[in-house]
């Protein structure tokens, strides 16, 4: 039931962002799956500038990530990947700053 739920709530997720891509041609829209987090799914908005317009995650800690996303945004993300790369949560080798982190080293590293 879990799983099915997960899928079923990721795809409408995609959805979203497809309709949202549709709807917004300037910005750059990048998906990000994440691992070892309790976040899925990273989604980020980068604006003509190349600054961080949004960040949403599907799943983990709501307020917290609902947070980081207010924080970063219109930040550079060199300067975000420098603040959050190699955070861990507990006893995990990530987090989901890390995974962040790394969502956006693989964007610029496919730019």
């Amino acid at each position: 039931f879990f799983s099915e739920r997960c899928t079923c709530l990721l795809l409408q997720l995609l959805l979203i962002i497809t309709i949202l891509q549709l709807l917004n041609f300037s910005m750059k829209q990048f998906d990000y799956i994440t691992h070892g987090t309790c976040s899925q799914l990273i989604h980020i908005t980068l604006n003509d500038d190349n600054r961080i317009e949004e960040v949403t995650f599907l799943g983990g800690c709501n307020g917290n990530l609902k947070g980081i996303g207010a924080l970063i945004r219109g930040q550079k993300p060199e300067d975000v990947i420098a603040r959050l790369k190699g955070i861990t949560c507990g006893a995990k080798q990530t987090s989901c700053p890390d995974q962040l982190a790394q969502a956006l080293e693989q964007i610029i590293a496919n730019d």
